[in-house]
C-alpha cells in the first residue's frame, strides 16, 4: 500500500514556515511533510530524523532534487544532541506525526500486522535488540498484563498474559494472534489489536520518546516558532495535550496582587484538537484516530 500523509496540509499550514527558516521533520516516514516544507523553503533548510533505514532510503530517493536537507539516522528523542553536533541551536518549527509509516505496516517481516503470520518483531529500529518476541517470552505474567492494559487498554491484559506464559514459547504473530481469538472471541474488533498495539509502543519505548522530546524541544525553540504533533492514540494526545496546556499557563496563587506576570513560555495555537476532513478519513481510514496540536513560543521579552 502507498503511504498517505495524514493531515498534511494542515500541519504545513500550522507550522507557519519561513521561507528562510530552520525546520525539522522529526518522523521522517514517507517523506510526505518533509517534501511539503521543502518546497515552501528558498533559503532555509529542513533536518530530519528516522530510525528506519528502509524509510530514509524512500526518502533520499523522494527529496533528491532538495539540496537544503539534512536527514539524520537516529530517534526524535535525540533531537537536542544531534542538532547541536551540526551546529543548529535554534529552530523555527518542528513537526512529529507519530503514526505508524504503512510502508511498515504492510511490511510483513516487521511484525506490526496481526494480519499476517510472520515473526515477532515490532521494531522501528532494526539494530536495538529488544523486540516484542523478547517481551513476550521473557517478561513476567505482571509486567505483561501490564503493558497490555496501560499501552492498549486492553480489558482481559490478564486472562491473555496468562495464556501466553501457559504457551511459551510463542514464535510468530499468528501464534498470538490465536491466543488472543481464545480470549477476545466475543470483541467487535480485531480480537489482537489492542495488545499488538501495546507490544508496539513497549518495544520502541514510545511514551518515553515523546516525553524526552517535549523535555528538550521548547529550548530549541526561537521565538514565535510552533511545535505540530499529531497524535493517534489517546495516550499520546495526552501527553501532549498536558505537557502544552502545563506551558502555556503561569499558575498564580490566589488573593496575590497580579503585578509583572511573567508570560508562559508556550501559547496555544490551536485550543482543541485539529481532525482530519470527513474526505480524507473515507480515503484513508489510517487517518481516523489522528488529532492534531500546535504551539508556539512566546517572546522572551514581557
Amino acid at each position: 500500500m502507498k503511504h498517505i500523509t495524514v493531515l498534511l496540509n494542515e500541519a504545513i499550514e500550522y507550522l507557519d514556515i519561513k521561507p528562510n527558516g530552520i525546520y525539522v521533520d522529526g518522523t521522517l516516514g514517507g517523506a510526505g511533510h518533509s517534501e511539503l516544507i521543502l518546497s515552501k523553503l528558498t533559503g532555509g533548510k529542513l533536518i530530519a530524523f528516522d530510525q528506519d533505514e528502509y524509510a530514509i532510503t524512500v526518502a533520499n530517493k523522494k527529496l533528491e532534487a532538495y539540496q537544503n536537507k539534512i536527514i539524520i539516522k537516529d530517534n526524535f528523542a535525540n533531537i537536542k544532541r544531534r542538532l547541536n553536533e551540526i551546529g543548529i541551536e535554534k529552530i523555527d518549527g518542528v513537526l512529529l506525526d507519530l503514526g505508524m509509516s504503512s510502508f511498515q505496516i504492510d511490511d510483513e517481516k516487521r511484525g506490526f500486522s496481526y494480519l499476517a503470520d510472520t515473526n515477532l518483531d515490532m521494531r522501528m529500529n532494526q539494530k536495538q535488540e529488544l523486540s516484542a518476541h523478547t517481551i513476550v517470552n521473557t517478561y513476567t505474567k505482571d509486567e505483561l498484563a501490564k503493558i497490555f492494559f496501560k499501552y492498549g487498554e486492553e480489558e482481559n491484559a490478564f486472562k491473555i498474559a496468562n495464556r501466553i506464559i501457559d504457551n511459551r514459547p510463542l514464535n510468530t504473530t499468528k501464534e498470538l494472534v490465536d491466543i488472543c481469538d481464545k480470549v477476545n472471541y466475543n470483541r467487535k474488533g480485531h480480537s489482537a489489536k489492542k495488545v499488538f498495539q501495546a507490544l508496539r509502543i513497549a518495544v520502541n519505548d514510545e511514551m518515553g520518546v515523546l516525553e524526552r522530546f517535549l523535555d528538550s524541544i521548547i529550548d530549541l525553540m526561537n521565538d514565535e516558532g510552533r511545535i505540530v504533533i499529531i497524535t493517534f492514540h489517546s495516550l499520546e494526545d495526552r501527553i501532549v495535550k498536558h505537557f502544552f496546556k502545563e506551558n502555556s499557563e503561569i499558575k498564580v496563587p490566589k488573593n496575590l496582587p497580579l503585578i509583572n506576570i511573567p508570560k508562559p513560555k508556550l501559547s496555544l495555537v490551536t485550543k482543541k484538537p485539529i481532525y482530519p476532513s470527513n474526505e480524507e478519513m473515507e480515503t484513508n481510514s489510517r487517518s481516523k484516530s489522528a488529532k492534531l496540536r500546535v504551539a508556539k513560543k512566546n517572546d522572551a521579552i514581557n
